[in-house]
């Protein structure tokens, strides 16, 4: 049995920033992949991916680091180009590649307490996926890819036609707020968190960029900060290393404002270099430590606003 269970497609990057343009693999499952084989307890930590054979290159490479790694073959490895201005929580794309979808019966065989879909596009994870993990342990979603849709090779936001089914088979879901806004309808934290509760969500994770975050569970409602990096390099995934450093702590029994907490300081490490979170959970332990941001309890998000 496995702890947590990291199911998506290894990508091709191709990140243009304003400083350089890097080559290399990316996508949720390497992010996550490469991020938690650096804290301490990930011996119980499995991947499930799916690329061409052509680039196992990536895969050796998480092996190498001790990772367990199950590939699925699939005729081609999603290839996504990542473009970011100066204020990177701003970025547009292009897929120049689509990876085979993932199948009930390609997973039926696995397990673990943890099951996070690291979804990249919106045809990635089927609702019968959604519907089959859920019974087999506690499922973490990241809502990101079932808002893209690719036509040719542009992006392009959708909503998630099937998303009032698939919410109630979910127990903790990723957005930011963009995503939160697409599929609430409402541009309102308070609210949008709430409807994703109400839809069946047990815990709500919105983050905010440089704003921090926003975490809804049992009918309470935590802000998490977001602490301040030396230097801004990469912000190519800081939403994989939140997730990583979320659910590393909640399956640790830690709160959910310790899980968060811990999962702002990993992507704040994560976002001063290229390339996954390299950092150690000291590291994270220091910058909590040192930083006068603490996670607050909140009765709404207008306490949130009276607090900035």
């Amino acid at each position: 049995m496995n702890d947590i269970c990291c199911i998506g497609h290894i990508t091709l990057d191709k990140i243009i920033t304003p400083k350089q343009t890097v080559y290399m693999p990316g996508g949720t499952s390497y992010y996550f992949s490469h991020g938690i084989c650096h804290l301490k307890d990930h011996a119980h930590y499995k991947l499930v991916t799916s690329l061409a054979s052509s680039e196992y290159q990536s895969v050796n490479e998480l092996r190498a680091k001790g990772i367990n790694v199950e590939v699925i073959p699939s005729r081609y490895t999603v290839y996504f180009e990542n473009k970011y201005g100066e204020n990177q929580n701003n970025r547009t794309q292009r897929v120049l590649a689509k990876a085979d979808p993932f199948t009930v019966e390609k997973l039926k065989h696995l397990e673990a307490r943890f099951f996070h879909l690291g979804s990249l596009l919106s045809d990635d994870f089927p609702l019968e996926v959604i519907k089959f993990m859920s019974a087999k342990g506690i499922l973490s979603v990241d809502a990101q890819g079932y808002l893209r849709e690719v036509r040719g090779e542009k992006v392009y936001p959708v909503d998630w036609e099937e998303k009032r089914e698939a919410l109630k088979y979910i127990d903790i879901l990723k957005v930011n707020e963009h995503e939160a806004a697409v599929l609430t309808g409402s541009s309102d934290y308070d609210e949008a968190v709430h409807l994703l509760h109400e839809w069946g969500v047990k815990e709500v994770l919105l983050t905010l960029g440089s704003e921090g975050s926003l975490i809804y569970a049992e009918n309470k409602l935590y802000r998490i900060p977001a602490y301040p990096p030396r230097e801004v390099v990469d912000a190519t995934g800081c939403g994989d290393t939140y997730m990583l450093g979320y659910l590393y702590m909640r399956n640790k029994g830690a709160s959910y404002a310790e899980a968060g907490t811990f999962a702002a300081a990993l992507s704040t490490i994560k976002l001063e270099k290229s390339g996954p979170f390299c950092g150690t959970e000291q590291m994270a332990s220091d910058i909590i430590k040192r930083s006068p941001l603490k996670a607050e309890r909140l009765t709404s998000v207008a306490d949130m606003l009276q607090l900035q």
